[in-house]
C-alpha cells in the first residue's frame, strides 16, 4: 500500500462515526499501516480525525503529546480530542489554513511549494526551542530501534538507493554516525505532504508530528529533499535547500535517507 489519498470508499469505524454526529467525513490520506484520516466538516472550522487500527503501532498518542507541546511555538494542529477504545485510537485536531504541498494545484507548479517546505523547515528549526524539549528522535535513539528490530527489517521495502544491501551491510553503514551539524527540534517526518501552503505559496503550518525530537537538522533534510523526487521528480532538491539556507551536504543526507529507510 502507498500512502495517499484513498481512490476506493474507504470503511468508516464506529468510533470515527461517532464523532462526525452526521457532519460529512471526507477521506484525504491513508498509510502504509492503516491509518486513515478524514476531514470533518468544511471552511474554516473543519477539523480532522486521525484513526489507528489497534495494533498498528502508528504514534497517535506521542503524536497528541508532541502537537500540545510544539503549538506553544509554531503553527501545528490544536488538539481537540485524543481516545481510544478496543478497535483503535484516534486523535481530533483543529484544522489549520492551506493546503498540503502534495494538492493537485502544487503538482502541477512544484516550485513555489518546494520553496514552502525549505522555508517552513527552517522556520521550524528555528522557532522550537531544543532546551527543554522532552522528546528524542536522535541519531543514537533511532539506532537502538534499528538494533532492537534487525530481524524484522525488510531489505525488499527499502528504496532503489539501497537496493541489494544486507542488513549486515545497513548496520555496518549506520554504525558510521556523522557528526551534528546542528543539534534542532525536528519535525521527524518531514516529507512534502506535511508542510501546508496557502493560496499564494506561503508555507502555513505543518502536521504528523508524531516522531518529533531532537536531532541533527539533516535528519529532516535528507527526508524532505529525498521526498521532492517521489512526489514532484527530479530536480528538486537543491531549490529547497536554497529555501531553507543551507548548501547540500552529500554525506549527511545519504547517511540519514538510510537511517530514515532502516528507521524512518
Amino acid at each position: 500500500m502507498i500512502a495517499g489519498a484513498p481512490t476506493e470508499p474507504v470503511p468508516v469505524p464506529p468510533s470515527v462515526a461517532a464523532l462526525a454526529d452526521g457532519e460529512p467525513l471526507t477521506p484525504v490520506w491513508r498509510n502504509q499501516l492503516g491509518g486513515l484520516t478524514w476531514q470533518l466538516g468544511d471552511g474554516p472550522r473543519r477539523r480532522f480525525v486521525k484513526w489507528a487500527p489497534a495494533g498498528s503501532g502508528l504514534p497517535i498518542g506521542d503524536e497528541a503529546d508532541r502537537l500540545r507541546w510544539a503549538a506553544r511555538f509554531t503553527p501545528v494542529p490544536v488538539v481537540l480530542v485524543h481516545d481510544r477504545d478496543d478497535g483503535g485510537e484516534w486523535l481530533v485536531t483543529a484544522g489549520l489554513p492551506g493546503r498540503s504541498a502534495v494538492d493537485a494545484r502544487w503538482l502541477a507548479d512544484p516550485l513555489p511549494a518546494v520553496r514552502a517546505i525549505g522555508a517552513g523547515l527552517r522556520a521550524l528549526h528555528e522557532a522550537l526551542p531544543v532546551p527543554g524539549c522532552p522528546f528524542d528522535w536522535s541519531t543514537g535513539f533511532r539506532l537502538a530501534r534499528v538494533h532492537n528490530q534487525a530481524s524484522e527489517l525488510r531489505p525488499d521495502t527499502w528504496w532503489p538507493e539501497h537496493a541489494g544491501l544486507t542488513v549486515t551491510e545497513v548496520l555496518a553503514r549506520l554504525a558510521d554516525v556523522p557528526e551534528v551539524d546542528r543539534l534542532v527540534v525536528c519535525h521527524g517526518d518531514a516529507c512534502a505532504p506535511n508542510t501546508l501552503l496557502t493560496d499564494d505559496g506561503a508555507w502555513s503550518g505543518h502536521v504528523d508530528l508524531g516522531s518529533l525530537g531532537l536531532a541533527d537538522r539533516w535528519a529532516d533534510l535528507a527526508a524532505a529533499t529525498w521526498s521532492t523526487t517521489w512526489n514532484y521528480g527530479p530536480g528538486w532538491e537543491r531549490p529547497l535547500l536554497e529555501a531553507y539556507g543551507v548548501d547540500p551536504d552529500p554525506e549527511r543526507m545519504a547517511y540519514y535517507r538510510l537511517l530514515w529507510d532502516a528507521c524512518p
